[in-house]
């Protein structure tokens, strides 16, 4: 039942990270990636203090500054930083895409930290999916974005999120936690606008209606993501969990191709195949090996 609850909650987190992706992607035509990551930051950082509040927790806790939990506010910074990046200037298919390797380095975490189980069959179904995921970058080759890093970099910081989430300590809860995970978008935002060359220009931190709106949509449907996303973490075991993060591709192409008119090749439609064909197999190896232990 742990294990059921917790995918459910994972595929609706990737469904509304898809989104927010999408309103993200739109936002940074208009506007600066560094400009959009601290309004988006600030956003999300005080829905979560409301909701907080609200729940009548703490605002600031003594726990947030424990290892697990800075680790994973550090992590989350990268992650966020380079994918946004990725977002911005690679089509959201692919870099959704690219960031399906995730689950290959949060099983390997959980393996290696936690101890968990993980069978011979399902490394090699998450092997496959890796084969499916270099398809898709084609390293080497002619059809290699060198953007298409920033995903990879993004992806190395969400796993780390991913994992010291089941780390940090339970008294702080789920919007405790997207507190911390929000705030350090702050002075991420700002720090990347400074590298672009524009921060100091009042000029650049003007929104128009419409990039405000986009990012107020991310911010809502980022927190519904987010919470959804620590749920499913600190839900079930990781390696059963985990391999429902391959359905964000799947809402990530729909979205590029309805929305920014994007047109996978083939290259990229097989591997994305090969990608969530293994993480349905990785799912049901798990189901076998959990199952006997409740009879």
């Amino acid at each position: 039942m742990e294990n059921t609850r917790g995918s459910l909650f994972m595929v609706l987190a990737m469904a509304a990270f898809a989104v927010e992706d999408m309103f993200i992607k739109a936002a940074t035509q208009t506007v600066g990636i560094g400009v959009v990551l601290t309004f988006f930051g600030f956003g999300g950082a005080l829905m979560f203090m409301l909701l907080t509040w609200r729940r009548g927790e703490a605002v600031i806790e003594r726990a947030m500054l424990s290892r697990a939990v800075v680790v994973r506010a550090l992590c989350e910074m990268t992650g966020r930083v380079a994918y946004a990046l990725a977002i911005a200037l690679t089509p959201l298919s692919s870099a959704s895409a690219i960031l399906q390797s995730s689950p290959l380095m949060v099983i390997l975490g959980a393996a290696l930290i936690f101890r968990e189980q993980v069978g011979i069959r399902r490394w090699l179904a998450i092997l496959v999916g890796f084969v499916g995921v270099m398809m898709i970058i084609r390293p080497g080759l002619d059809a290699f974005d060198p953007a298409s890093i920033f995903a990879l970099i993004g992806t190395l910081g969400f796993a780390g999120r991913d994992l010291a989430t089941r780390a940090a300590t339970p008294k702080l809860s789920n919007v405790q936690l997207g507190i911390c995970g929000f705030l350090v978008l702050i002075p991420s935002g700002v720090l990347l606008q400074c590298f672009l060359g524009d921060a100091f220009s009042a000029h650049s931190w003007q929104l128009t209606p419409a990039a405000g709106g986009m990012i107020l949509a991310a911010v809502l449907v980022g927190v519904l993501a987010y919470n959804a996303l620590t749920i499913a973490m600190r839900t079930g075991e990781v390696s059963v969990v985990t391999p429902f993060r391959y359905t964000r591709l799947l809402f990530a192409m729909l979205l590029g191709m309805l929305v920014f008119g994007e047109r996978p090749d083939l290259m990229t439609l097989l591997g994305s195949a090969l990608i969530v064909a293994s993480g349905a197999y990785s799912l049901l190896q798990s189901r076998r090996v959990v199952l006997p232990r409740q009879v």
